[in-house]
């Protein structure tokens, strides 16, 4: 009895540990997609980054599939065979592209695939799809370490120019020290202030005169409108142009005849700049006055002589008679 006790424990002990052992394989089955039917599909990589068998297939965040082999391809490149559920077929096309990724920045890598376009056909079982090649963690360490160089720098000449600027070195710390300065760029920006008013207000005067320009009726926009108004100003300003032609003329001829005023070789030269001719005329006048008082003197004499003195008697009442004759006519 109590090596059968013993042998019916051991058997129920046995029992449980096959019952375990074959849930755990269904678990871990179902979890790597053992007893679900698959397709078989292939893509190339120049280089896997550490992506290794019974890795996982993601195709727009939910889990499709697994790494089912990684080998050799070619000369350099690397062939990886992964098992996609049928189910998801339909949705990735021939044109589909196979990316490497990781769950995290140091995580496991896994196979990301981008279904591609709707006009593809769906993929088969040994179909190749395209490889796109991981980012290099080496290339993005030395990226990551070149930046990280040119920050230091940056933060050493930010140093230096802030050191500069509390020092009060250059043109940006003198304005932050020198109070004359400040003051003087306080000004500046005051008369810029003025100076945009003032352009605001001539902006506005600008815009009232060319509304001014465009009202109906005002001289200003006859001028720009009316044709027959513009004629009249253009024919005004082609007799304004002779005038000034004929003025232009004028001035020469004037300028000329001054000219000719001032030669001592003409007559008029002569009576206005000759000093000895304009004393001679002088004397010449004086003489004629001379000589016409001492004419009137003669005749006086002349009159009074008695051998005479019938003959401008006679004269005088001559001209009595052509006196008299236009009073008669008006009588009559």
């Amino acid at each position: 009895m109590a090596d059968n006790k013993r042998a019916i424990i051991v058997g129920i002990f046995v029992l449980l540990a096959l019952i375990i052992l074959i849930a755990g394989i269904f678990t871990l089955g179902g979890q790597q997609k053992r007893f679900i039917d698959t397709i078989s599909v292939r893509s190339v990589f120049d280089d896997v980054a550490g992506l290794k068998a019974g890795n996982n297939v993601w195709f727009s965040g939910v889990k499709i599939g697994t790494i089912k082999s990684i080998q050799l391809y070619g000369d350099s490149q690397v062939e990886v065979i992964m098992n996609i559920e049928e189910s998801a077929q339909q949705y990735i096309r021939k044109d589909a592209v196979a990316r490497i990724s990781s769950e995290s920045f140091i995580g496991n890598k896994n196979i990301i695939i981008e279904s591609g376009s709707p006009q593809s056909p769906p993929v088969e079982d040994g179909d190749r799809i395209t490889g796109v090649n991981p980012l290099n963690t080496d290339d993005l360490m030395e990226t990551l370490q070149q930046n990280n160089k040119n920050l230091v720098a940056i933060t050493g000449d930010f140093k230096q120019l802030s050191t500069k600027l509390v020092n009060g070195e250059g043109t940006v710390g003198a304005l932050l020290t020198d109070t004359m300065m400040a003051e003087n760029f306080r000004t500046i920006v005051a008369n810029l202030q003025r100076m945009s008013q003032n352009t605001m207000r001539a902006s506005n005067d600008l815009n009232r005169f060319t509304s001014q320009l465009n009202t109906p009726g005002s001289l200003a926009s006859e001028l720009l409108t009316d044709t027959t108004v513009f004629n009249q100003l253009q024919a005004s300003m082609a007799q304004l142009r002779e005038a000034s032609t004929s003025a232009a003329v004028l001035t020469q001829n004037l300028q000329q005849a001054s000219t000719n005023l001032n030669d001592k070789n003409s007559a008029l030269g002569v009576l206005l700049t000759d000093p000895e001719f304009a004393r001679n005329l002088q004397n010449t006048m004086q003489n004629l006055e001379t000589s016409t008082q001492k004419f009137d003197q003669n005749m006086e004499a002349l009159q009074s002589n008695f051998l005479l003195r019938g003959f401008f008697k006679k004269q005088a009442k001559e001209q009595e008679k052509l006196k008299q004759q236009p009073a008669d006519t008006t009588k009559l």
